[in-house]
């Protein structure tokens, strides 16, 4: 017996087949719908809770004079708002464990095209890409919606990944 087949060797590696992952099922339109319904609740949670934070921040500093001039100003403070939770939100949850709430509960995951974890980059650009006008409308044009397509990310099956 050679050292390299004995009983005591290590089993065969196909440490090789990591750099081409088993085919990645892209996740349906009835789980992407369902991760988008969970997260639309998520961010309107965060930017509920960031308002408040606000306002109390706003109410203790400036008094009410402050809040009620937070309250009838420009609608800049509820987009600044729905912004920063929005990005909170995804980079948060995608930059830590490429899923949010919603794909942990409907079983997908985030990955870039070859199949790998995303970079902090493209998560930031797929977040960056929900901001486009009608963008949440491209998937009817397509199988990749426009915050994966631009980024180079998929959205999977987790219990499809390699």
């Amino acid at each position: 017996m050679t050292a390299e087949s004995g009983p005591s060797s290590p089993p065969p590696s196909d440490a090789g087949a990591a750099t081409c992952p088993r085919s990645l099922e892209i996740a349906g339109r009835g789980r992407r719908f369902g991760t988008f319904v969970v997260d639309i609740a998520g961010r309107t949670l965060l930017g509920g809770l960031l308002g408040a934070l606000i306002g109390v921040v706003a109410g203790l500093t400036l008094g009410m004079d402050g809040v009620s001039a937070i309250e009838q100003g420009p609608q800049f403070v509820d987009y600044a708002v729905a912004v920063s939770a929005l990005f909170a939100y995804y980079v948060f949850f995608e930059g830590i464990w490429a899923r949010t709430p919603g794909k942990w509960l409907f079983g997908t995951v985030v990955v870039r095209a070859s199949g790998g974890r995303p970079s902090l980059g493209q998560v930031l650009g797929r977040t960056a890409c929900r901001l486009i006008p009608f963008e949440q409308l491209s998937f009817f044009f397509g199988s990749v919606g426009w915050h994966n397509r631009i980024p180079k990310t998929r959205v999977v099956r987790a219990s499809r990944l390699p």
